[in-house]
């Protein structure tokens, strides 16, 4: 059974109390989240060495809020929507009705102010459950929401993550967590090794927009099938790589085959520590960010030491990024009694390389007392991502977004 403890950790600016919550169990594992953002301040893994922290972020409250309200905010552990990553224009349309969304990304609107909200918290048995709300204009979108987040850990080492979002109008929405790793415990992660079970990526502007159209990674520095160390190619003038500050900002098409509800989607190692890290998911995308721009970030990291370029790598589980501005892009819109699908696999285009995607049929939405809900499927079926890191000996399971874990396990 998981123990808790928790602990005040500051105030807002507006005088709200924010405290931190620290899951740990006898399998070695600790975790600790904040409900501000339902941030994931920490996850500390055993080693034969002592416990290392491989999450990036702060160490004081006024610094996660002055990142976090900053023009260059790196939603660090944070859990992020209305819609994670960009809106195209700031803007879309549902039921021939345009929505003009709050523009904080050049003209772009980026995952919203689910990262500065204050969650009120419940702990019972194994689970930590967050709650907060939504109201209809927030950020410019319709829908008064209900927003749960679950927090489980069990006894052999999983920290699985749910979220549940009920609406009372049709609405967008696409929710991830935005927690960047560093399995060495510090530095840069350039020599980390990573692999992406992705054959195809979303083409990118140089607003990082996707483009529309879905490109083969072969012969580009795009390709994880095979794994390599993440600074092998990251900085080669490529014109994808070179638009984003010389890194990755993408979204890979995860392979799946037909009828899978969820896959392994990377895989990453750290040859200093010898901790390995595994993502599984249920949604048809992942993000990679390798921290083109935390040097840009206006508060210390963690030790008081300012945060460096590539000082981190994000893997986000999400649906594709301006999905309303493409058509061919699986839709996350939602309304009376009904969910956006479920992604069948995309197949490759003989003609083009590109890729199409098709929506299956989704389970029926749940009711709620207005009869809308926006439902995010519970994990394993659909919906999510979880993270395996090992250090042999000790295992690690932790899940986040809708499912998402992580196994850590221990060299000897």
């Amino acid at each position: 059974m998981a123990q808790f403890r928790s602990k005040p950790f500051g105030v807002t600016k507006n005088g709200e109390k924010v405290n931190e919550y620290i899951m740990s169990n006898p399998g070695g594992l600790a975790v600790s989240v904040l409900n501000y953002g339902c941030v994931i301040k920490n996850i500390f893994v055993p080693t034969k060495q002592g416990p290392v922290d491989v999450v990036v972020g702060h160490d004081t409250f006024a610094d996660y809020e002055n990142d976090f309200n900053s023009p260059s905010s790196t939603c660090c552990g944070a859990f992020v929507g209305r819609y994670a990553n960009r809106i195209e224009n700031a803007e879309f349309s549902i039921g021939g009705q345009k929505y003009q969304l709050e523009a904080n990304n050049g003209p772009n609107h980026l995952h919203g102010c689910f990262s500065r909200k204050l969650y009120r918290v419940k702990a019972f048995g194994d689970t930590l459950l967050m709650e907060t709300e939504s109201p209809a204009g927030e950020d410019g979108f319709p829908g008064n929401l209900k927003i749960s987040v679950r927090y489980i850990l069990t006894e052999d080492n999983a920290l699985r993550m749910d979220y549940r979002v009920s609406s009372d109008a049709d609405t967008i929405i696409n929710l991830t967590n935005h927690t960047y790793f560093n399995l060495d415990g510090g530095g840069d992660v350039l020599n980390q090794k990573l692999r992406i079970y992705a054959s195809r990526f979303l083409e990118g502007n140089n607003e990082t927009c996707p483009t529309g159209n879905i490109l083969p990674v072969v012969n580009t520095p795009m390709d994880f099938r095979a794994g390599k160390i993440i600074g092998k190619e990251i900085d080669s003038g490529y014109s994808q790589t070179t638009m984003v500050g010389g890194g990755y900002d993408h979204c890979f098409v995860i392979d799946r085959g037909r009828g899978a509800s969820q896959s392994l989607c990377a895989w990453a190692s750290s040859d200093k520590t010898g901790i390995s890290m595994k993502v599984y998911t249920t949604q048809p995308g992942v993000q990679l960010y390798t921290g083109n721009f935390l040097q840009d970030c206006p508060t210390p990291g963690k030790g008081g030491v300012p945060m460096q370029k590539y000082g981190g790598f994000a893997l986000e589980t999400q649906h594709f990024p301006c999905s309303p501005s493409h058509r061919n892009f699986p839709p996350r819109s939602c309304g009376p009694g009904r969910c956006s699908a479920p992604i069948r696999p995309c197949a490759s285009s003989p003609e083009n390389s590109a890729a199409s995607c098709e929506a299956s049929k989704g389970p029926p939405a749940d009711q709620n007392q207005n009869g809308r809900t926006l439902l995010f499927p519970k994990a394993p079926s659909s919906g999510g991502r979880f993270f395996v890191f090992s250090e042999l000996h000790k295992r690690l399971i932790l899940s986040m977004f809708n499912l998402r874990k992580i196994f850590v396990n221990q060299k000897v």
